[in-house]
Protein backbone atom coordinates (compact mmCIF):
# COMPACT_ATOMS: atom_id res chain seq x y z
CA UNK A 1 0.00 0.00 0.00
CA UNK A 2 2.88 2.55 0.91
CA UNK A 3 4.98 1.63 -3.05
CA UNK A 4 1.19 2.58 -4.23
CA UNK A 5 0.60 5.52 -1.95
CA UNK A 6 4.29 6.38 -3.09
CA UNK A 7 4.09 5.94 -7.08
CA UNK A 8 0.51 7.90 -6.63
CA UNK A 9 2.09 10.98 -4.83
CA UNK A 10 5.61 10.99 -7.09
CA UNK A 11 3.08 10.79 -10.48
CA UNK A 12 1.09 13.72 -8.73
CA UNK A 13 5.11 15.37 -8.26
CA UNK A 14 5.87 14.70 -12.17
CA UNK A 15 2.86 16.16 -13.21
CA UNK A 16 3.12 19.06 -11.20
CA UNK A 17 6.89 20.26 -12.04
CA UNK A 18 6.15 19.31 -16.18
CA UNK A 19 3.24 21.99 -15.69
CA UNK A 20 5.09 24.49 -13.93
CA UNK A 21 8.51 23.98 -16.00
CA UNK A 22 6.08 23.76 -19.30
CA UNK A 23 2.93 26.30 -18.65
CA UNK A 24 0.31 26.52 -21.25
CA UNK A 25 0.87 28.92 -23.62
CA UNK A 26 -2.11 30.99 -23.89
CA UNK A 27 -3.73 30.90 -27.58
CA UNK A 28 -4.62 33.71 -29.97
CA UNK A 29 -8.13 34.61 -30.03
CA UNK A 30 -9.59 34.82 -33.78
CA UNK A 31 -10.41 38.48 -34.26
CA UNK A 32 -12.50 38.15 -37.76
CA UNK A 33 -12.53 36.77 -41.16
CA UNK A 34 -12.53 37.05 -44.65
CA UNK A 35 -14.90 34.61 -47.42
CA UNK A 36 -12.78 34.75 -50.50
CA UNK A 37 -15.12 34.92 -54.02
CA UNK A 38 -13.08 34.34 -56.91
CA UNK A 39 -14.19 37.00 -60.01
CA UNK A 40 -14.04 37.66 -63.54
CA UNK A 41 -13.32 41.29 -63.01
CA UNK A 42 -11.76 42.79 -59.45
CA UNK A 43 -12.45 46.22 -60.81
CA UNK A 44 -16.24 45.61 -61.72
CA UNK A 45 -16.79 43.29 -58.39
CA UNK A 46 -15.43 45.76 -56.42
CA UNK A 47 -17.41 48.51 -57.58
CA UNK A 48 -20.48 46.58 -57.55
CA UNK A 49 -20.26 45.92 -53.98
CA UNK A 50 -19.17 49.44 -53.34
CA UNK A 51 -22.60 50.92 -55.29
CA UNK A 52 -24.79 48.29 -54.99
CA UNK A 53 -24.54 46.92 -51.39
CA UNK A 54 -22.50 50.29 -49.84
CA UNK A 55 -19.11 48.23 -49.01
CA UNK A 56 -15.76 50.83 -49.56
CA UNK A 57 -12.35 49.27 -50.52
CA UNK A 58 -9.14 51.13 -50.15
CA UNK A 59 -7.46 49.75 -52.84
CA UNK A 60 -6.18 46.92 -55.53
CA UNK A 61 -3.48 44.56 -55.60
CA UNK A 62 -1.46 43.82 -58.92
CA UNK A 63 -1.17 45.39 -62.08
CA UNK A 64 -3.42 44.79 -63.60
CA UNK A 65 -5.74 44.37 -60.59
CA UNK A 66 -6.09 41.16 -59.25
CA UNK A 67 -7.22 41.23 -55.99
CA UNK A 68 -9.43 43.69 -53.85
CA UNK A 69 -10.50 43.35 -49.82
CA UNK A 70 -13.92 45.15 -49.78
CA UNK A 71 -15.60 45.84 -46.50
CA UNK A 72 -18.34 47.57 -43.88
CA UNK A 73 -19.60 47.50 -40.53
CA UNK A 74 -16.35 45.51 -40.07
CA UNK A 75 -17.44 42.66 -41.84
CA UNK A 76 -14.75 41.98 -45.03
CA UNK A 77 -15.02 39.88 -48.86
CA UNK A 78 -11.45 39.33 -50.41
CA UNK A 79 -12.48 39.45 -54.21
CA UNK A 80 -9.77 37.73 -56.44
CA UNK A 81 -9.53 37.38 -60.46
CA UNK A 82 -9.41 34.20 -61.66
CA UNK A 83 -9.33 33.85 -65.56
CA UNK A 84 -11.14 30.63 -65.99
CA UNK A 85 -14.87 31.20 -65.22
CA UNK A 86 -15.26 27.46 -64.68
CA UNK A 87 -13.37 27.44 -60.86
CA UNK A 88 -16.27 30.36 -60.35
CA UNK A 89 -19.15 28.24 -58.98
CA UNK A 90 -22.05 29.48 -56.83
CA UNK A 91 -22.84 27.20 -54.13
CA UNK A 92 -26.42 27.34 -55.13
CA UNK A 93 -25.62 25.68 -58.84
CA UNK A 94 -24.22 22.93 -56.46
CA UNK A 95 -26.79 22.42 -53.92
CA UNK A 96 -30.12 24.18 -54.08
CA UNK A 97 -30.91 27.11 -51.48
CA UNK A 98 -27.22 27.18 -50.20
CA UNK A 99 -25.42 30.85 -50.27
CA UNK A 100 -21.64 31.54 -51.08
CA UNK A 101 -21.23 34.45 -47.73
CA UNK A 102 -23.83 34.82 -44.92
CA UNK A 103 -23.90 37.88 -43.26
CA UNK A 104 -25.60 38.58 -39.67
CA UNK A 105 -27.64 42.19 -39.44
CA UNK A 106 -29.29 44.29 -37.00
CA UNK A 107 -31.97 44.72 -39.38
CA UNK A 108 -32.61 42.77 -42.20
CA UNK A 109 -35.69 44.97 -43.65
CA UNK A 110 -33.85 48.32 -43.11
CA UNK A 111 -30.80 46.40 -45.10
CA UNK A 112 -33.25 45.18 -47.73
CA UNK A 113 -34.94 48.53 -48.75
CA UNK A 114 -31.34 50.31 -48.80
CA UNK A 115 -30.13 47.50 -51.34
CA UNK A 116 -33.24 48.00 -53.31
CA UNK A 117 -33.02 51.84 -53.67
CA UNK A 118 -29.10 51.05 -54.29
CA UNK A 119 -30.44 48.80 -57.53
CA UNK A 120 -28.77 45.53 -56.00
CA UNK A 121 -30.06 42.14 -57.84
CA UNK A 122 -32.31 40.64 -54.63
CA UNK A 123 -32.59 37.30 -55.72
CA UNK A 124 -35.05 36.33 -52.44
CA UNK A 125 -36.98 37.47 -49.45
CA UNK A 126 -36.98 39.24 -47.54
CA UNK A 127 -38.93 36.55 -45.31
CA UNK A 128 -38.82 34.67 -41.82
CA UNK A 129 -37.26 30.69 -41.87
CA UNK A 130 -38.32 28.32 -39.43
CA UNK A 131 -34.69 28.34 -38.14
CA UNK A 132 -35.52 32.08 -36.19
CA UNK A 133 -33.82 34.44 -38.66
CA UNK A 134 -35.58 37.12 -41.05
CA UNK A 135 -33.57 36.96 -44.12
CA UNK A 136 -32.66 37.93 -47.81
CA UNK A 137 -30.67 37.47 -50.26
CA UNK A 138 -28.26 39.46 -53.56
CA UNK A 139 -26.55 38.18 -56.51
CA UNK A 140 -23.40 39.43 -57.52
CA UNK A 141 -21.73 40.07 -60.58
CA UNK A 142 -20.58 36.44 -60.71
CA UNK A 143 -23.69 35.01 -59.69
CA UNK A 144 -22.79 34.28 -56.29
CA UNK A 145 -25.96 34.23 -53.68
CA UNK A 146 -25.17 36.57 -50.98
CA UNK A 147 -28.00 36.24 -48.27
CA UNK A 148 -28.36 38.98 -44.87
CA UNK A 149 -29.97 37.51 -42.10
CA UNK A 150 -31.38 38.89 -38.92
CA UNK A 151 -32.08 36.67 -35.56
CA UNK A 152 -35.47 37.19 -34.64
CA UNK A 153 -36.82 36.36 -30.92
CA UNK A 154 -38.28 33.19 -30.54
CA UNK A 155 -42.01 33.21 -29.99
CA UNK A 156 -41.74 32.75 -26.45
CA UNK A 157 -39.42 35.75 -25.63
CA UNK A 158 -41.49 38.06 -27.52
CA UNK A 159 -44.26 38.47 -24.44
Amino acid sequence: MNSLLHAIAMSKIHNFMEIQSNPPVPTSKLTSSAAVLLVTDVLASADHYRDKLGFSYDRFYGEPPAFCIVHRDGCYLMLAKIDDVKYIVPHWTVREKTCNVYFWVTDANALHREFVGRGANIDCGPCDQPYGCREFGIQDLDGYHISFGQIMPMQSDAK
